[in-house]
């Protein structure tokens, strides 16, 4: 079996590579992606004068929410593991116009320490799925909290309630070039935590408790734009760095590709409904 430690390497490799992709599309993922973490923070519900951790921060739009909720004496800090993506998010949401929020790159899983910590939640919108080794992951969660803290979390459940992700891969992978392996059993990937037994052991171990995981559905709507929709959804997925490798008719039938496979998901003139199904995932620190 591959050992953590190529598992953690071949991470960093991916989102390095994805990472493009997901600057290119961080405003359309901000409006279309919002639906994936509004369970968490309904749950959290966010005041002013809170200090938060956003694990996974991406672009930075769901930190710069969160900053909004807490001003004006809260702090939020985002921490993700591309330079590249923090960098963007640093750029897209600078400290002199949203004081209080700031972007450091991390991680979790190794960092011994989180700058700002003790905070009084941690919120993440679907990342924790990915981490190698989950256990220590939230366990630096956990040691990020002060006592009391809670933590909300959204991830994706099993592959079937989300059926527009697999559309868009089987749509788009015959017409580019290789693409990185695909996870294997409990290896980070966007239904690593499917099992939601899996995720209160993992929680437990790392030292939570009150934990729970409830089902939640919802939809993404996009506009009635399939070369555009279909773009957005490759390059924010696995296949985005052949995407972008590809050459200009290969892009093209790609984006054909995944937009035939979509147009079950398709309302012409209002635009896309994307079902999906995630797990909301809830704990505390001892008081």
């Amino acid at each position: 079996m591959t050992g953590i430690a190529d598992i953690r390497a071949r991470n960093v490799t991916f989102w390095a590579q994805a990472a493009p992709g997901w600057i290119h599309h961080a405003d359309r993922q901000d409006e279309y992606g919002r639906p994936l973490g509004a369970a968490a923070l309904d749950w959290l519900r966010p005041g002013p004068g809170d200090r938060i951790l956003d694990v996974g921060c991406g672009c930075g739009g769901t930190t710069a929410e969160l900053a909004t909720a807490v001003a004006p004496t809260g702090v939020v800090v985002g921490l993700d593991l591309d330079d590249s993506m923090v960098a963007a998010a640093a750029t897209r949401f600078p400290s002199d116009r949203h004081p209080g929020l700031r972007f450091t790159t991390a991680d979790i899983e190794t960092a011994g320490t989180i700058a700002g910590a003790p905070f009084d939640a941690v919120f993440s919108r679907m990342a924790l799925m990915l981490l190698a080794d989950p256990v220590a992951g939230c366990s630096t969660i956990r040691r990020a909290l002060r006592p009391g803290g809670r933590m909300a979390a959204t991830v994706f459940r099993d592959g079937a309630t989300s059926p527009w992700m697999h559309a868009v891969l089987l749509g788009a992978a015959p017409h580019l070039g290789p693409l990185p392996p695909m996870p294997i059993g409990d290896e980070p990937g966007p239904f690593a935590f499917a099992d939601s037994e899996r995720v209160i052991r993992i929680l437990t171990e790392a030292g939570f408790e009150a934990i729970t995981v409830q089902p939640h559905d919802v939809v993404l709507h996009a506009l009635d734009d399939p070369g555009t929709v279909a773009e957005w959804l490759i390059e924010i997925g696995p296949a985005g760095a052949a995407y972008r490798d590809a050459t200009p008719p290969q892009q093209a039938a790609a984006r054909a590709g995944a937009a035939r496979l979509l147009a079950r998901f398709r309302e012409p003139a209002s635009g896309y409904r994307l079902t999906t199904g995630i797990w909301l995932i809830t704990a505390a620190t001892a008081p």
